[in-house]
């Protein structure tokens, strides 16, 4: 790759770092722009989900102390994200580059989907959900919604953490806070396991890799401080509107 590319992936990792520190759905910007400059699709899906790894693991320090309490949950789900990030990785590899460049553009639609609905999805869960803390084996229901969501975490990625959070709403009585904290580290689960899996399939590109992990934890870091001073909501709307575009693009070529 020339210095020109890595400075591209660079500046488009900072970007997504921010967004996914902010409102969510980095990838709706860091993946495309790995495609624009020349590498070809499950190459730059596999890319994109080793150099995203330091973010999630930051997102999952920070609220580290709203999993206090949540140890059955992390024992019975962690596993399944783990597994369902293997399978989904699996899945990718045996896609076939031209088969998952048509599939790419509805993958993207149902990420901004995704993205569209996170505001309802959570005003859903602030009614739905109770405060009680309390965890039971009943919570155990949570693997079966969690399995999809992790396999398809595992293939894309994009707007996993909203079907992470949704599918663990409709079991688990909790504090959105809380729900939200279990999500980071099931998202993060899902991601370290496909990112330790695709590490031997030679389709890293690497130097994209390390150039866009320090661009996303910068961005992270940069996302943070902005916090108050830009409005998710705001964010989101255009985050929503480039999925759409880089949508419409995929579909025409």
């Amino acid at each position: 790759m020339s210095v020109l590319h890595l400075l591209i992936v660079g500046l488009a990792a900072v970007a997504g770092g921010v967004v996914n520190a902010l409102a969510g759905g980095g990838t709706l910007i860091t993946f495309p722009m790995l495609t624009a400059i020349g590498i070809p699709v499950v190459a730059a899906n596999i890319t994109n989900t080793v150099a995203l790894c330091p973010g999630y693991l930051g997102a999952t320090f920070a609220q580290m102390k709203d999993l206090r309490g949540q140890s059955l949950r992390l024992w019975l789900l962690l596993p399944v994200g783990v597994l369902g990030g293997i399978g989904g990785g699996i899945l990718l590899l045996h896609t076939d580059d031209q088969i998952f460049r048509k599939i790419v553009p509805y993958l993207i639609i149902l990420a901004v989907v995704l993205m569209a609905a996170q505001d309802k999805v959570r005003a859903w869960l602030v009614r739905n959900t109770g405060k009680s803390g309390k965890v039971t084996l009943h919570d155990a229901w949570s693997i079966f919604p969690i399995i999809p969501a992790a396999i398809y975490g595992g293939y894309f990625g994009a707007g996993v953490s909203v079907i992470v959070i949704a599918a663990l709403g409709v079991v688990i009585e909790d504090s959105l806070i809380r729900l939200n904290a279990l999500k980071q580290a099931l998202a993060f689960s899902i991601n370290i396991a496909a990112a330790t899996f695709f590490l031997f399939s030679g389709h890293i590109v690497w130097s994209a890799a390390l150039v866009m992990a320090v661009g996303a934890l910068a961005g992270g870091a940069l996302g943070g401080r902005l916090a108050g001073r830009i409005s998710p909501h705001m964010l989101r709307r255009i985050v929503i509107i480039i999925g759409s575009v880089v949508a419409m693009i995929y579909l025409i070529r």
